[in-house]
């Protein structure tokens, strides 16, 4: 999803992640496990978890809501039924994710915006994920240039015609798709590897690709960098 917002092609266009990027994703999971298990009990949440990780093996991105539903329709076949399961997708919709972003991420993102336009490209679905970016503030913080995608990385030619520039600049905490970008764009991309959250910690994940251009340890690290000019 997305509409072109650019009349004249800037020099440097910034693409940034959210989950574990600008918003600390994991938190949220923490938050909805514990809420799963003050409600239902920990077996319960451990069925709700085991649909969660089959779908997103299936999906290739997190469907919190479509996890819920899967899990709902086991619950019946197990003969078990719980009104209390139709206020779940409430906890997610309702949730305070303003309260979860990164210190410093809108801070990094008004920074951004004095060197070009900042553009959301996340992966997910067409329902949580734009809510989660709504209500979280980082709709208004990047003006709607919103771009949401099941594989980001393999929709490189469709961001170019919704943002066309000259440069681009990708931030991220999983280094796989930062390496994937990066083997199409070449030098018109400058990987950014934020250091935040379970993928960007997992040394055996990281050992397999090659370092990003620039390696930070939290997204408020952006406020300190101000030469974005393309590496040749």
């Amino acid at each position: 999803m997305g509409t072109p917002f650019m009349t004249q092609q800037p020099d440097t266009m910034f693409l940034i992640d959210v989950d574990n990027t600008l918003l600390d994703n994991d938190g949220v999971v923490g938050d909805l496990r514990a809420h799963l298990e003050d409600a239902f009990g920990t077996e319960s949440a451990n069925r709700y978890w085991t649909a969660f990780e089959a779908l997103r093996n299936e999906l290739g991105y997190v469907d919190y809501l479509g996890a819920l539903q899967r899990y709902r329709a086991e619950e019946s076949k197990r003969g078990m039924s719980d009104s209390r399961l139709l206020l779940m997708s409430g906890f997610l919709i309702d949730y305070p994710f303003a309260d979860r972003l990164y210190p410093g991420a809108l801070d990094a993102l008004k920074h951004l915006r004095r060197h070009g336009p900042t553009v959301i490209l996340s992966d997910g679905d067409v329902v949580f994920q734009p809510r989660k970016v709504q209500r979280s503030g980082l709709w208004d913080a990047v003006e709607g240039r919103v771009l949401i995608y099941v594989h980001k990385e393999q929709m490189l030619d469709t961001i170019e015609e919704c943002h066309p520039a000259a440069h681009y600049v990708m931030v991220d905490d999983k280094l796989r798709l930062l390496s994937a970008m990066k083997a199409i764009w070449g030098p018109r991309l400058t990987t950014v590897f934020v250091r935040q959250g379970h993928y960007a910690l997992d040394e055996q994940a990281i050992a397999a690709y090659a370092p990003a251009d620039i390696t930070i340890e939290r997204i408020g690290d952006l406020i300190q960098i101000d030469d974005w000019a393309p590496k040749t």
